[in-house]
């Protein structure tokens, strides 16, 4: 295969190149910022990229937005994402797109140099590999998203500037209602989040967070 390496960590990067060069692959480019990998992948039209999530300048998500990218505009290629960590939200979008094999694995993970290839080789014909644990976080973004769907757009408003560090008063004072309809509300969202019963703060800590995933 024809593989473009992007992983602004130059050992790993350096390691990846010598690896891929003993299983028979053509690294046509290795480089270590999504722009780079961009280019890269427009001049030489590889089968395959395997993308670090976190790359300069500000090294959160420039690689998977970048791998998005490539999936929308370059169907027949086959990326794969590798990496430390899991970016449930930019992930989704990944997967959303139907075209073209696409993988998502752990670098810590990943023990077996023998599956990593056949991972590789999976993608660039067109198939789909995720590790486990990327399944499971996606499921749970999913549900959190399905919760919070069900909430009204006053209660989204509440919950809002509850995640702020408001107070019932506040936000009362802010959406121009009683105190007593805000805490009806947040009774709302407390009871449509599961969340029993409790010291007050705590459920509110706890909803807040619940939003925040979301």
């Amino acid at each position: 295969m024809r593989v473009a390496v992007a992983e602004d960590a130059v050992v790993l990067r350096d390691g990846l190149v010598e690896l891929l060069d003993t299983y028979g692959h053509e690294v046509v480019a290795a480089v270590g910022d999504a722009d780079a990998l961009l280019a890269a992948v427009a001049a030489h039209e590889p089968d395959i990229a395997v993308v670090d999530i976190r790359m300069p300048p500000t090294h959160t998500d420039e690689g998977l937005r970048a791998a998005v990218s490539l999936r929308r505009s370059r169907p027949e290629l086959g990326v794969l994402v590798f990496s430390q960590y899991i970016e449930a939200r930019w992930a989704s979008e990944l997967l959303a797109v139907r075209a073209g094999g696409v993988g998502y694995l752990l670098k810590e993970r990943v023990t077996d140099v023998g599956a990593f290839m056949a991972a590789l080789t999976r993608i660039a014909a067109g198939e789909t590999v995720l590790d486990p644990e990327v399944v499971s976080q996606l499921v749970g973004a999913n549900r959190q998203r399905e919760t919070l769907d069900r909430l009204t757009a006053r209660e989204r408003e509440v919950l809002a500037l509850m995640a702020e560090g408001r107070s019932n008063t506040a936000i009362a004072q802010l959406l121009h209602i009683g105190e007593g309809t805000v805490e009806k509300h947040v009774s709302a969202i407390f009871g449509k989040f599961g969340l029993a019963a409790a010291d007050e703060d705590h459920r509110r800590v706890l909803a807040v967070l619940r939003y925040l995933k979301a």
